[in-house]
């Protein structure tokens, strides 16, 4: 019987390494992917499907159709058995079911990371996925809506403030984005001409983006105060109410939005695994291997993989790496097998990209710094080129119109902070 190839997770490493193992195996292999949803998420453009930039099903690529050959299984993994070969998962219908199998890919990826900071829980809004993405502008607009209807000043000023906690990738381009959204809303509004519309984004960092260069980070920081943006370093929540935040500060912000996208961290999957683990990443060798269990391997935000580029540290938790991490082990299960030479992971960082909306954005591709027009034009071509599918719609998005009519969904309940840290 041909072998048995289980990937767990379909992001961007599990996504790729299914779609390299089906043209290296070329049949001779079961493949299956596990995953809690039928496709894959193009995340880094999900800030604009929360400004309405573009539609949801444009960053939403169907798993069984761009993976044919693959068995695609939906349900969330619940616990894995090294020595027995077994993945144990709760199906779509809530049933308890268990693959086994010859070869093993985890890539769990992350989840939100949440801080034990109280109402943080209750009252935040999480950014992971669609479902997110969607409830948080039908949030917007129908924080306009209210405040536009408010008889009390004090009311109106709260629901038209919007407070977005962590400066990285996300929550500057969450920021940014929905920034331009929202004054969109408020300009068909004509109740709320002149009034005020406040955005702050707070990070405990010194700067914006402290992952990249100073230089992008300034010019991510010129956009979003050039806008109107308060960008607040070296300051965080440090409680939240339904109607207020209180700062690290001191200082307590009336709001109905506060917006959580401090980072992620790994999977708990990879906790329940009970293998060693490195900064919450399950430990993997060069060859993306977990030590001890040479038919386990481990790639993307859930695996701890030595940088051969920087010695004595891991790799990011990006998806350029996740992208890559996953085809190369993809090439060496099928080593594995005794087809071809199984490869070491190494891998120079190609460059960082940042879309602001509008025409701005920061990027150094090659180490080449960029802002403006130029950054926006290789910022949007990267991600064409990036996308497995659907690339002709989302061009199509971005040059029909930059904020369609803002419309609310009727969305009855937000997702929580909670529940997005619990879907995986």
């Amino acid at each position: 019987m041909a072998p048995h190839i289980v990937v767990v997770g379909g992001g961007f490493a599990g996504f790729h390494a299914a779609r390299r193992l089906t043209r290296l195996t070329r049949g001779r292999a079961r493949i299956t992917l596990l995953n809690p949803t039928d496709y894959f998420l193009y995340l880094p453009l999900l800030p604009e499907v929360a400004a309405g930039v573009l539609e949801p099903r444009r960053v939403a690529v169907s798993l069984p159709a761009a993976l044919p050959g693959v068995r695609f299984v939906l349900g969330n993994a619940t616990h894995v058995d090294p020595h027995r070969r077994t993945v144990r998962f709760e199906d779509g219908a809530a049933r308890t079911r268990q693959l086994t199998y010859d070869r093993l890919v985890i890539t769990v990826g992350s989840v939100n990371k949440l801080l034990p900071i109280p109402g943080v829980a209750e009252h935040a809004h999480g950014f992971r996925g669609i479902p997110e993405a969607l409830y948080l502008r039908d949030h917007l607009i129908r924080q306009v809506e209210l405040a536009a209807s408010a008889d009390d000043p004090a009311e109106c000023a709260a629901r038209l403030t919007f407070v977005v906690v962590g400066a990285g990738y996300t929550g500057t381009e969450v920021a940014a984005h929905c920034r331009l959204a929202v004054a969109d809303i408020v300009s068909h509004q004509p109740s709320l001409a002149g009034v005020p519309v406040r955005w702050l984004l707070l990070d405990t960092a010194p700067r914006v983006l402290p992952e990249l260069s100073p230089r992008l980070s300034r010019t991510a920081d010129r956009v979003l105060r050039a806008r109107g943006v308060e960008v607040l370093t070296g300051a965080s929540v440090a409680a939240a109410e339904s109607d207020r935040v209180r700062l690290t500060d001191g200082r307590v912000v009336p709001t109905r939005t506060l917006i959580w996208c401090v980072g992620v961290r790994p999977d708990p999957l990879v906790e329940d695994l009970g293998l060693r683990t490195e900064q919450g990443r399950l430990v993997v060798d060069e060859y993306l291997t977990v030590p001890g269990f040479p038919d386990v391997f481990a790639c993307g935000d859930a695996a701890a993989v030595p940088d051969l580029t920087r010695p004595g540290r891991l790799t990011p938790m990006t998806a350029q790496h996740a992208v890559r991490q996953g085809a190369l082990a993809a090439r060496n299960v099928v080593a594995s097998f005794g087809i071809g030479k199984r490869r070491r992971y190494k891998h120079h960082d190609l460059g960082f990209l940042v879309d602001l909306g509008g025409p701005d954005a920061a990027a150094n591709p090659l180490r080449v710094p960029l802002s403006g027009l130029p950054a926006k034009a290789v910022t949007r071509a990267y991600h064409l080129l990036s996308l497995p599918a659907n690339r002709a719609r989302v061009a199509a998005d971005w040059l029909v119109a930059s904020h369609p009519p803002a419309v609310g969904l009727g969305l009855a309940s937000p997702v929580s902070l909670n529940d997005a840290i619990n879907t995986r």
